[in-house]
């Protein structure tokens, strides 16, 4: 890391320069002696792409970033927040510091958070930007998390551990294949603590999850705009019950929660289907990645139209339902609409249909746009149809 970044002129170089061409600077001779021309292009490179997934730190002037891929890989500051709330007591380990938004968010609430980080540049980066930020109460130990832990006779509330789904450049998709090796260390965590949170990519399958780990309370299936983000899975020393999934879809105005357990929905049954009534729902991605197909239909009182179209209708609106809600105004078989549709722009949807939105759009010459939806669809018994809709979003 270069420290001459943290001159009060270089960043309001960066702060001016924010809607420049990067090539351009990247190119061009270096205002500054100390920092090369490359440096200042990787420095606005990150710090744009942190405009959105962590506009705290976009907006707090002395911000410095690291790489991209770190801020790629960084938690944004919706999820860090929401993080927040499922830590346990006033003493926090954050194993995997990195660029440090989860542990600043940490530090809100706890007395004291440890931020571990083995990179040294990310861990004097971090340190200087959480120090910028306020967070008093977090101390920073340049190390490998496990070795310390090993060593260390510290003990803490709550560990927290996002792992590497990288290992030498392959993405990894087991619990066992992480870094650090969550499976294999659980043991040590909860000796440590009477709380562990582990973060994972949504694409790590959750009944295979349930079945790697023991002791697991709580499994959160995060997402953020309709866009799956994490899960969050909350190991709870000496817990010994079945697991409540919770989905939690954070949309622009706030966050709507959902939860339920693997056996109720397992015994749940649906006693009928039905083709679009007035409302429609499609679900969040997170109602979706959980798996609470049938808990869903009995919590909010709706319908599916299909058994695996995973949509769902109703007479009487439903405010709150987590999703999309669609005011229907036409349903028509899909050979009818092949002959007579005339809509040709709309937002196109496929669920359970033989063609995807790209090919339903070139084939009957669609292009995105409105409030219009056109969603296509396979309801109760296998008979393809168009459902013509309004969002009311």
């Amino acid at each position: 890391m270069n420290k001459n970044i943290f001159n009060p002129r270089v960043q309001q170089f960066l702060t001016d320069n924010l809607k420049a061409d990067l090539h351009r600077i990247a190119l061009n001779k270096s205002p500054f002696e100390n920092i090369t021309s490359r440096e200042l292009a990787e420095q606005l490179d990150s710090k744009k792409r942190a405009e959105k997934k962590i506009p705290l730190w976009y907006n707090t002037p002395g911000i410095i970033f690291p790489a991209k891929l770190s801020v790629e890989q960084s938690s944004s500051q919706l999820t860090a927040e929401y993080k927040n709330r499922l830590i346990k007591g006033d003493k926090i380990i954050d194993l995997t510091g990195g660029f440090g938004v989860d542990t600043f968010f940490f530090s809100k609430n706890a007395k004291e958070v440890v931020h571990c980080e083995k990179s040294t540049e990310l861990s004097l980066l971090a340190e200087h930007n959480l120090s910028v930020l306020g967070a008093n109460n977090v101390r920073f130990i340049n190390a490998d998390s496990i070795v310390y832990l090993k060593e260390s006779s510290e003990t803490f509330d709550t560990v927290y551990v996002d792992p590497s789904r990288r290992i030498e450049s392959k993405k990894v998709f087991l619990l066992s294949e992480t870094e650090p090796d969550v499976i294999s260390n659980l043991s040590l965590f909860l000796s440590k603590a009477t709380r562990v949170i582990i973060k994972t990519s949504p694409l790590f399958d959750i009944q295979s999850g349930l079945n790697e780990l023991s002791q697991v309370s709580q499994v959160h299936v995060v997402s953020v705009k309709n866009d799956c983000k994490e899960l969050l899975w909350v190991i709870d020393k000496d817990f010994t019950g079945e697991a409540e999934i919770i989905s939690t879809a954070i949309g622009p105005v706030g966050q709507k929660s959902f939860q339920f357990k693997f056996s109720d929905e397992k015994n749940l049954k649906l006693e009928s289907y039905t083709p679009a009534l007035k409302y429609l729902y499609e679900p969040d991605v997170s109602l979706l990645k959980a798996g609470c197909f049938k808990s869903i239909s009995e919590a909010f009182n709706v319908v599916k139209l299909h058994q695996h179209s995973h949509l769902y209708t109703s007479n009487t609106l439903v405010d709150d339902f987590p999703g999309k809600t669609f005011l229907v105004k036409n349903v028509i078989g899909y050979k009818q609409f092949i002959k007579e549709n005339q809509l040709k722009k709309a937002n196109v949807i496929s669920r359970n249909f033989p063609h995807s939105p790209d090919e339903l759009k070139k084939k009957h010459k669609i292009s995105d746009g409105g409030t219009e939806y056109l969603i296509f669809t396979t309801t109760f018994p296998d008979k393809l149809l168009v459902i013509h809709a309004q969002s009311m979003q």
